[in-house]
């Protein structure tokens, strides 16, 4: 029986018709004699009536059905009768009286119920993804995936850029996460290196004169992970020629605004997103992708505290360093919240945390005994904070501040139910430092990549002071996530020479690992400039979920190994002498 129709695309319209399905038994009831069998394949489930008596094949194997064996089923849809529609079911208005049925393989008892909000361990659903694929929760992020993918390559076609594959065995680069590396067999004692990105090879397409590029492209980092990485990732790759950044935004933001209308039909408005600095976001937010749906802003507040008694805060000033608060407005803590906020910011760096509410009877504060009422009255016009307002500060280095009062920010507002989870809150921040500063390495480091482009009137800094240098580089944020970010690249070769040079590489140490891409600037190469996204990321914002391995077939655990499959594994000594490694002994 070859199947005619998937189960959960059947409706009434559909009365009267014979239907041949193949699906999972779902569930499975016996009512005198007759039987009732949920069916299940990707698209959702169907209610089959069997009547063993009635089947084409007496001989059927129909009593020994149970959950999840394969079956292919032929019979007639009919509504069902008035009383009798089960309106938790897309399908729920009609059933299958069956005629024909056939058991095309048998299971097991799964070790846990294919079904969502199944209560099981994630390690066991990892261990046995297959059957977890089964879930309709995780079909649904999967079949998400594809129409957003989809979407995308559409729109990109549609705008004539060309989908190119670059190679995945590359040459290690010393910039960036730590690279995954594969060793040579033909070639001893030399390594290839999987590609974090496909960052040279994009920009080399575009010497080559392919001058709008994509690809939907395997990337790999081995790097500690989080919720929200995972080892090998998906990301949407894109690089165009004769462009700024007013252009690859734009394109960026008509690719975006394209997935959310043919993928969730939400029509994002048709003005371009917000822009800010760099350098508003950490003032303001705490964070390079600040979450613009609620407000608690952070404000300095160091103007009311330059003549403080308060060691803290004059210790602080005096070391070069700031004071910072939120106001949270019209609430009541404990003092148990107080404390559980306090040991919060400390993870983030903070020494402490210093509240002061303001009551009808004056205030409340971990440092009343310090303040004066010209500091109280001051701090609380610095701090817009009115009668029921509480106002948290921290003082520390600027990093520290930024760090501890952005995470507070989005802990307070998660606490409160600030956030309005309907919201999809676009911007792009801009401005961003091209270098920071590595104490262990005692050098500068790319804070994107080594290609990108400074911001013209910061070129010369490259040489006299690049820690003041800006990028051309721009990140793509939605809800507080960043779902993107690119530059405009270094397309002469001085300038290029002069990014190396700042990074603390010499010639020669170019030479070798750029060499050839160096060699490539030579040659006319087209400004340009690109953005990447992260598929795996934006599929878990489209579906408000937030562990990305819930939107990809085959992940890795937290320490980049499958359950599933046992990866990675030891190999045999043969394989290590034909690659000219030796393991080393403990």
């Amino acid at each position: 029986m070859k199947r005619t129709h998937m189960c959960g695309n059947l409706n009434v319209n559909n009365s009267g018709e014979i239907v041949v399905l193949n699906g999972w038994v779902q569930k499975r009831r016996n009512l005198g004699g007759l039987l009732f069998i949920t069916l299940r394949d990707r698209t959702g489930i169907v209610q089959l009536n069997v009547d063993p008596n009635q089947l084409t094949d007496k001989s059927s194997e129909v009593d020994s059905i149970r959950s999840e064996y394969v079956i292919s089923v032929k019979g007639l849809v009919q509504k069902r009768p008035d009383g009798q529609v089960n309106e938790h079911m897309k399908t729920g208005d009609i059933e299958i009286i069956v005629n024909d049925l056939s058991v095309l393989n048998n299971a097991e008892t799964p070790p846990f119920y294919i079904k969502d909000d199944v209560n099981a361990e994630e390690s066991l659903r990892l261990k046995y993804r297959y059957l977890d694929l089964r879930r309709p929760e995780l079909q649904k992020s999967l079949m998400m995936r594809h129409k957003i993918a989809k979407s995308i390559r559409d729109y990109l076609d549609n705008n004539q850029f060309m989908e190119i594959e670059t190679p995945i065995l590359t040459k290690s680069t010393p910039e960036g996460a730590r690279d995954y590396l594969v060793p040579s067999r033909v070639n001893k004692g030399t390594f290839y290196a999987l590609p974090q990105s496909p960052q040279i090879f994009k920009q080399l397409l575009m010497v080559g004169g392919y001058d709008r590029y994509f690809q939907i492209a395997r990337c790999f980092r081995d790097e500690d992970l989080r919720a929200d990485r995972q080892p090998e990732f998906t990301q949407v790759d894109i690089e165009m020629s004769f462009v700024d950044e007013q252009d690859v935004r734009a394109m960026a933001e008509g690719m975006v605004k394209r997935v959310f209308k043919d993928v969730l039909n939400i029509d994002l408005p048709e003005q371009s997103f917000p822009i800010m600095s760099y350098e508003t976001a950490m003032n303001k937010y705490g964070s390079d992708k600040p979450d613009t749906r609620f407000d608690l802003e952070i404000t300095d507040i160091e103007s009311v505290f330059n003549n403080s008694e308060f060691k803290v805060f004059s210790t602080t000033l005096k070391n070069g360093g700031v004071i910072k608060s939120i106001t949270v407005p019209q609430t009541k803590f404990s003092r148990k919240q107080y404390d559980n906020y306090t040991k919060y910011v400390k993870k983030y760096g903070a020494m402490g945390l210093i509240w002061v509410a303001y009551n009808e009877d004056g205030i409340k504060s971990s440092i009343s005994k310090f303040l004066t009422d010209t500091e109280i009255a001051d701090l609380a016009k610095q701090a817009n904070a009115k009668v029921g307002d509480i106002v948290f500060i921290i003082a520390a280095d600027y990093n520290t501040v930024s760090k501890s009062l952005g995470a507070l920010r989005l802990k307070l507002a998660e606490d409160l139910e600030l956030i309005d989870q309907a919201k999809w809150e676009f911007l792009w921040v801009v401005d961003f430092p091209l270098f920071e500063y590595d104490d262990e390495a005692k050098r500068y480091v790319a804070s994107h990549h080594p290609f990108t482009m400074p911001k013209d009137e910061d070129v010369d800094l490259l040489v006299s002071s690049p820690g003041e240098a800006r990028a051309k580089a721009y990140d793509m944020v939605l809800n507080g996530v960043e779902i993107g970010g690119g530059s405009i690249r270094i397309f002469n070769q001085d300038v290029q020479k002069k990014m190396f040079s700042a990074l603390g590489f010499s010639e020669q140490d170019a030479e070798e690992k750029f060499g050839f891409f160096i060699e490539a600037l030579k040659y006319g190469t087209p400004p340009h400039g690109g953005i990447a996204f992260g598929l795996d990321r934006l599929v878990m914002e489209m579906l408000h979920l937030t562990n990305i391995r819930d939107v990809i077939a085959f992940p890795k655990t937290t320490s980049a190994s499958s359950l599933m499959s046992g990866a990675p594994g030891f190999v045999d000594s043969k394989q290590l002498e034909e690659l000219y490694i030796k393991k080393l002994e403990k």
